[in-house]
C-alpha cells in the first residue's frame, strides 16, 4: 500500500510553487508520491478566467514529467458537474492507497463549507500547509470548530523533516512556498508579458501555443520564453 498525497486544485496555470510544495511535503511526509488533481469544475470558483480543464491537466502533466515523486490524475475530467472532494477520494480510495489531502490553512477554515466534510477527513487524513504569510492558529476558535465539525478528536501534530510521521492527528506542515500568484501569471500572458522562472518552460511554450489566458479583443501577444 502506497501513501500518496492528494493535492486538488485549479492549477490555473500549474507553477513553481506548487511543485515545490508539494515535492517538500512529500518529503517531509515521507510519502512514495504526490498526485496533483486538476479540477473539472471547482465548485468553489467562477469559470470566468479558467482554462479549460483539459489544458489545466495538460500542463500539470507537462510539469510534472520526469519527477518520479510527482504524478498527475484525470479523474475529476471524467466525472461530470462540480467536482467535490468528497467524490475524488472515495474514487482514489478504491486503488486501497493510504491517502494525505493537502489543505492550506486557510482552506482548512473553511472546510465545514464543503460537501460532507466528515467523510472527507475519514477518506483521507487531512494534511494543513499554512499559506506563506499568513498567521494560523492551530488552538483558535475557528480551528477548534472545524475539528470538531470533521470529528479530528486528536487535533493537529507538527512535522518536520526528518521525523516519523505519528500516527494520528492532523499533520501541520511548515513547507517552502513561493511567492507566486496564479492571477498575476494569468494577467503576464493576457499582457504578453514574460513568465520565464515562474512556471516550468513546457508549461509556458504550451500557454504560448494553446493561446491561453489571451486578452479578448486587443490581440494581446504571446508570452515570451524568457525575461
Amino acid at each position: 500500500m502506497a501513501r500518496v498525497g492528494v493535492f486538488g486544485g485549479s492549477f490555473n496555470p500549474v507553477h513553481h510553487g506548487h511543485l515545490l510544495l508539494a515535492d517538500e511535503v512529500r518529503e517531509i511526509l515521507g510519502l512514495d508520491r504526490v498526485l496533483f488533481v486538476p479540477a473539472g469544475a471547482p465548485p468553489h470558483k467562477a469559470p470566468a478566467g479558467l482554462a479549460p480543464a483539459a489544458d489545466r491537466h495538460a500542463m500539470v502533466r507537462l510539469a510534472v514529467a520526469g519527477h518520479p515523486g510527482l504524478a498527475v490524475s484525470d479523474v475529476e475530467l471524467q466525472r461530470p458537474g462540480p467536482s467535490y472532494t468528497v467524490d475524488t477520494l472515495h474514487a482514489l480510495a478504491a486503488s486501497g492507497d493510504e491517502l494525505f489531502l493537502l489543505v492550506g490553512s486557510e482552506t482548512f477554515l473553511d472546510l465545514l463549507s464543503w460537501r460532507e466534510p466528515a467523510r472527507v477527513a475519514r477518506l483521507a487524513r487531512l494534511v494543513i500547509v499554512p499559506r506563506l504569510g499568513s498567521v494560523f492558529d492551530p488552538e483558535s476558535e475557528a480551528a477548534r470548530k472545524v475539528l470538531r465539525g470533521i470529528g479530528a478528536a486528536d487535533g493537529f501534530v507538527h512535522v518536520t523533516a526528518g521525523e516519523p510521521l505519528p500516527p494520528r492527528g492532523l499533520p501541520l506542515v511548515h513547507a517552502t512556498s513561493l511567492p507566486i500568484s496564479a492571477s498575476e501569471l494569468r494577467r503576464r500572458a493576457a499582457e504578453g508579458r514574460s513568465l520565464a522562472f515562474r512556471l516550468p518552460p513546457a508549461v509556458i511554450a504550451y500557454i504560448r501555443d494553446h493561446a491561453l489566458y489571451r486578452s479578448r479583443g486587443a490581440g494581446a501577444p504571446a508570452a515570451p520564453d524568457t525575461a
